[in-house]
């Protein structure tokens, strides 16, 4: 007698179930975490503080969720300062220790980046693999990375991390106190671990410098032709990859993942005064984005400071896109662009309420353009908003007066201008055109005023 198998990526059972019994549920194989938040009562420390809200956590959660985890509870404390030692204090850390056992989660995430005393307390205390924010976006990170340079950027940032943290990693490499049994061979190998990771690091940086050097020698081939650079910037999650689709015709990967964009892609794209330009995507931003991870991907955001435009990307329909914005104006300050011609592209209009779309309507302006990257629309408003705001070759009118059979001349005016008015005059063409400077000094014999 035959038997009916049925497969899933989760369980396997044989034949339907039986009357009255429930069909068998697909188990969720990812990892169970449980999130950690620290807010402070007496408002913000320094950047570095990490000050944790209601809003950072479900932030915490979509990063979690984008690492493949599976978030199953949160713990949210208020303290009127952090403590040196724990983080959330002994009491607290007896709370989480419990909920983290009750709900089966093997792993803890502290949306704060943690000191190496913190972290390996928390481990001791709650008795789990606990990490920070910043070791959480470096898994993203590494598990997005497709080019060599974002690989080699990955790497560099993790053994920064890394690095000052060794004592606190196992209890092979943290038995160096006073007394017996504590010294010798465990002070050795924790010195021979750190000397080959700084070994590998420098490694890495001679390799990420030698790819900053290629990079360079392709930029300046791309120079030598007069194309301006328009660079997309934003919030992680705010649709830039989406846009660069629909602007540039690729096929960058889309997804609602955070960070699910690495690595920099740049295509072109013609405006509607037949100009060509570069558009670059790049890394999302975020709100207390590390600042070695700044540092470590300062290869890649160098195409936002060659930018001739930048084009800021926001999430509109997100409530708290006032707020990401201001993270995405701190980053471009640090990278010393903060003065560089900009557009605020509002995107995900299609995603807003009709009232809300009506009252955004009334505050268009030339440095604001509404879109939707999903519909198409506003993409045309865009392209003249970028056309009009570019500095890099500028648009000349002219008028020219060509023999009628110099097709080779007039190509070019078709083929880089547009033609507002053309006329026959004694076997030659009068032509009033529009034209990208570069391409006008190639006509300069043949302008007439």
């Amino acid at each position: 007698m035959k038997t009916n198998e049925t497969w899933s990526p989760y369980i396997r059972h044989q034949g339907p179930p039986s009357p009255g019994m429930k069909a068998p549920q697909p188990v969720d194989r990812r990892e169970r975490v449980l999130l950690v938040g620290v807010s402070l009562r007496q408002g913000r420390l320094t950047e570095r503080g990490s000050i944790v809200s209601r809003d950072s956590l479900d932030e915490l959660e979509e990063l979690a969720e984008s690492a493949g985890a599976n978030v199953v509870g949160h713990v949210l404390q208020v303290r009127d300062a952090p403590d040196p030692a724990t983080l959330v204090g002994r009491g607290k850390l007896e709370e989480i220790r419990g909920e983290a056992q009750a709900l089966d989660a093997p792993l803890v995430i502290v949306d704060h980046d943690l000191t190496p005393v913190q972290l390996r307390n928390l481990e001791k205390g709650i008795g789990r693999r606990v990490i920070d924010r910043t070791q959480l976006i470096l898994d993203i990170f590494a598990t997005h990375a497709r080019s060599r340079e974002g690989q080699l950027q990955v790497e560099l940032a993790q053994l920064n991390y890394l690095l000052p943290r060794l004592a606190g990693r196992g209890e092979a490499l943290s038995r160096l106190g006073g007394g017996i049994g504590t010294r010798g061979p465990g002070e050795q190998k924790l010195e021979t671990d750190r000397r080959r990771i700084r070994e590998q690091v420098r490694k890495i940086q001679d390799a990420i410098e030698r790819v900053r050097t290629q990079r360079t020698t392709r930029r300046r081939a791309r120079q030598a032709v007069p194309l301006g650079m328009v660079a997309l910037v934003g919030y992680t999650n705010a649709g830039k990859s989406t846009l660069f689709n629909a602007l540039t015709g690729a096929s960058v990967l889309t997804s609602s993942k955070m960070f699910a964009t690495l690595d920099p892609t740049i295509r072109g794209i013609e405006l509607p005064s037949r100009r060509r330009v570069l558009l670059s995507d790049t890394v999302g931003f975020l709100r207390a984005l590390p600042p070695g991870l700044v540092a470590a991907f300062r290869a890649t955001l160098e195409e936002v400071q060659e930018a001739s435009l930048i084009l800021q990307v926001t999430d509109i329909s997100n409530p708290h896109h006032a707020e990401q914005d201001q993270e995405v104006v701190k980053v471009l300050r640090e990278l010393g662009v903060e003065d560089r011609p900009r557009i605020q592209v509002l995107n995900k209009i299609d995603l807003l309420k009709p009232e809300e779309a009506r009252q955004l309507g009334n505050h268009r302006s030339h440095d604001r353009v509404f879109t939707s990257a999903a519909t198409g629309a506003g993409l045309d408003q865009l392209l003249a908003e970028i056309d009009s705001a570019l500095p890099i070759d500028p648009l000349v009118r002219l008028r020219l007066r060509m023999p009628i059979g110099d097709g080779r001349h007039m190509s070019i005016v078709n083929a880089r201008g547009r033609v507002l008015h053309s006329e026959l005059e004694d076997g030659h063409l009068l032509v009033d055109a529009e034209l990208p400077q570069s391409a006008a000094r190639s006509l300069q014999e043949f302008v007439r005023d």
